[in-house]
């Protein structure tokens, strides 16, 4: 399931949250305001690393709770950069995610003494890669600024182009594709493991020749990164079509339910429901998308913990009739018994409380703040949630 991301627009001043130890072994995240942690960066020359999150974003929290907290990764960032974990949408996070364009989270920034991010990256990483690229941010000449100077200064490389193509798609900075096309230049077979995943990433037109070899290798690509994670391109890639020049409502859903015969007519009706949801969710308009997700979900039933969440959660938000939290209920239970974590348990003693089941409220939400301190998470939203209830 595609994760929806959120821009954030403002003017204000910031608080550097959470600071002291995530867990013991874990990240080391330094309390304190930006301009101090900058004169601080400055005096010991040394880069800030920044965990931009929000506290809406489950890759967010899954970062915090399974890549921060682990000894290794702890071992080296704490040894290597001044760490700040910065909330994007409250206090000074809020002139910091406009000042670096940050526009999906979780964004990790890696800031010099004077300001400047030398080297950026977008989305949950796995620990190893998670240091990895730690490692290429303490490089100059492998890091994005030292890359874009090579890149000016006439290097054309094939392996240098596709690294840079990769850097600059990892930040979000909008310049990877004309790198990645001079890249495929010069390969003659498309086909490899590294051009794979290359075209796989850099995609964003179902009108390309890009996305054209992408449905006519479809195997290939499945192969390599799985069918489900190839249907979740592909339908990125469809919606940005289906709703091109202003195109809305039945109209682009037909246009959809057509893109999803000609590349998926095995799975076409299943991936058109889950694109409806989708749809009117992003739009807004909480009775149609409430009926496609109860139409989706009987139909085709979900193993997908973090699907199952942020749907049952957006009810928990929008939805008041009875009949539909108790759907969205079952679908965060199905969420936790598939993955027991903070984020899934919150929602569902939300959920709980918003049916009047106090008592039952209250047992999911302890069992959220218990998963919370083993694992170092900020855990306040459940909080006050149980004041909201008045479950405290």
């Amino acid at each position: 399931m595609t994760l929806f991301m959120k821009k954030t627009y403002a003017t204000l001043s910031m608080l550097l949250l959470c600071g002291a130890l995530m867990a013991q072994g874990g990240i080391k995240f330094n309390e304190g305001q930006w301009n101090d942690l900058l004169a601080k960066a400055k005096a010991q020359n040394a880069l800030i690393f920044v965990d931009a999150y929000t506290t809406w974003c489950g890759p967010c929290k899954m970062m915090a709770s399974q890549v921060f907290t682990q000894k290794e990764v702890g071992d080296f960032y704490n040894s290597k950069f001044i760490n700040a974990k910065i909330d994007m949408e409250k206090g000074e996070g809020i002139e910091l995610a406009q000042r670096y364009t940050v526009q999906a989270y979780p964004s990790f920034l890696f800031v010099d003494g004077d300001g400047m991010v030398v080297h950026r990256a977008v989305g949950y990483q796995e620990a190893e890669a998670f240091i990895e690229l730690g490692k290429v941010a303490l490089d100059p000449g492998k890091r994005l600024g030292g890359l874009i100077s090579s890149y000016e200064n006439g290097n054309r490389d094939p392996q240098f182009l596709y690294d840079l193509a990769m850097a600059r798609l990892n930040a979000m900075d909008g310049g990877h594709l004309p790198v990645a096309e001079e890249y495929l230049a010069t390969q003659s077979d498309w086909n490899t493991p590294q051009n794979l995943e290359l075209i796989y990433y850099i995609v964003d037109n179902p009108d390309s020749k890009l996305f054209d070899y992408m449905v006519k290798n479809r195997a290939a690509f499945e192969e390599q990164f799985g069918q489900d994670a190839i249907i979740d391109r592909v339908q990125q890639l469809i919606m940005q079509k289906a709703f091109a020049n202003g195109n809305e409502g039945e109209s682009a859903l037909s246009e959809v339910d057509k893109m999803y015969a000609k590349v998926y007519p095995e799975q076409a009706a299943r991936l058109s429901a889950n694109f409806r949801m989708s749809y009117y969710n992003m739009l807004g308009d909480v009775n149609n998308f409430a009926k496609s997700a109860v139409d989706y979900f009987d139909k085709y039933p979900s193993d997908d913990f973090n699907e199952l969440n942020n749907v049952a959660w957006t009810f928990y938000e929008s939805i008041q009739d009875k009949d539909m939290l108790k759907k969205a209920l079952g679908w965060a239970k199905r969420s936790v018994e598939l993955e027991n974590q903070y984020f899934n348990n919150d929602t569902l003693a939300a959920l709980y409380f918003k049916l009047g089941e106090k008592k039952k409220g209250k047992k999911a939400a302890k069992t959220a703040i218990d998963i919370a301190k083993k694992n170092g998470e900020d855990y306040s939203g459940t909080t006050q949630l149980l004041e909201q209830w008045g479950a405290n």
